[in-house]
């Protein structure tokens, strides 16, 4: 591959970041690397393990002579982190961040791009439950697909460099409208994640079930409930609080769904109950078909670069 930026800041380094900072390696999409995190433990990790050309002591020092800066810390950070590099972005360069709520990010990062510099929101659909500088690998992006959402009046060209570079770490790319993505993930991830904590915390709570008893006997779907709800806290913390809007209202849809199929189980309702089955059973099959599951047992998920579970 073709270099695309001559040097790249990961400020954060998670398990995004360092799968980009692999990605990019392993394909020669960048010329240096530089990253920057805010836990001097997380810096000391990224410099023994060599994920980065350089590992700066503050954002500031990362971001000189960057032409792409990438943002990859929690949503509630974005605003105050912009702020602070703001003045020290490169005339032309792109900034772009991986998370998962768009307008919020939009609304506190914007303000603080100077004229001149290229912000193109992003995120990628990509992540395991792990986290840190250890927990990335290059092919994370791998037939994934990343979101770009940027404004009408964004540099065309800038959008496609940027295009390219996520293509070039292996995924798919599309554009959209802020408020859409954030809906659309409201669906996707955002509502079936907080239903995955709630899940495992009614198993927590409830008393006639012993601790050793969820453990020892999990069945598969619980399995999974358990693999989505180890994400992150502070992530899914601001993810909730940055988009409460489509999630309250995903949610909302959920619950009526919900109350229906209790009424039909109250009811002895089968055919309601098999008619709705069938049809959310073929969604299941449409997301293998299109390449973003596998079928295999587990889901494929027994190690941890086969463990996509989207965020």
């Amino acid at each position: 591959m073709t270099v695309i930026y001559k040097r790249v800041a990961l400020i954060g380094l998670g398990l995004i970041a360092s799968s980009m900072a692999h990605a990019m390696r392993a394909y020669g999409l960048a010329g240096e690397i530089v990253g920057y995190a805010r836990s001097p433990e997380t810096r000391m990790v990224a410099l023994d393990i060599g994920l980065c050309d350089r590992v700066c002591d503050t954002a500031a020092e990362a971001v000189a002579d960057a032409d792409l800066v990438v943002l990859a810390v929690p949503v509630g950070a974005m605003g105050p982190l912009a702020e602070e590099i703001g003045p020290y972005l490169m005339a032309g360069a792109t900034v772009t961040d991986v998370g998962s709520v768009k307008q919020a990010v939009i609304a506190a990062v914007a303000p603080h791009v100077p004229k001149g510099v290229h912000f193109i929101a992003g995120h990628p659909l990509a992540g395991t439950e792990h986290s840190g500088p250890r927990s990335g690998f290059a092919t994370l992006f791998q037939n994934r697909w990343w979101l770009l959402t940027p404004a009408d009046d964004t540099d065309p060209v800038a959008i496609a460099r940027l295009r390219s570079l996520c293509e070039g770490m292996g995924a798919n790319v599309d554009t959209m409208d802020a408020p859409h993505h954030d809906l659309v993930l409201a669906v996707t991830s955002h509502t079936p994640h907080l239903i995955a904590y709630t899940m495992v915390g009614v198993a927590d709570d409830l008393r006639r079930v012993t601790d050793s008893e969820v453990i020892r006997y999990s069945a598969a779907g619980f399995r999974d409930f358990t693999r989505i709800a180890a994400s992150d806290p502070t992530m899914w913390r601001d993810v909730f609080l940055s988009n409460k809007e489509a999630t309250l209202d995903i949610l909302g849809r959920f619950t009526e769904e919900l109350f229906a199929l209790q009424r039909a189980i109250r009811l002895g309702d089968g055919d309601h109950l098999h008619a709705y089955f069938t049809r959310t059973r073929a969604i299941r099959r449409g997301i293998i078909e299109a390449g973003q599951d596998t079928s295999a047992p587990d889901f494929g998920r027994s190690t941890p670069a086969a463990a996509p579970a989207g965020n």
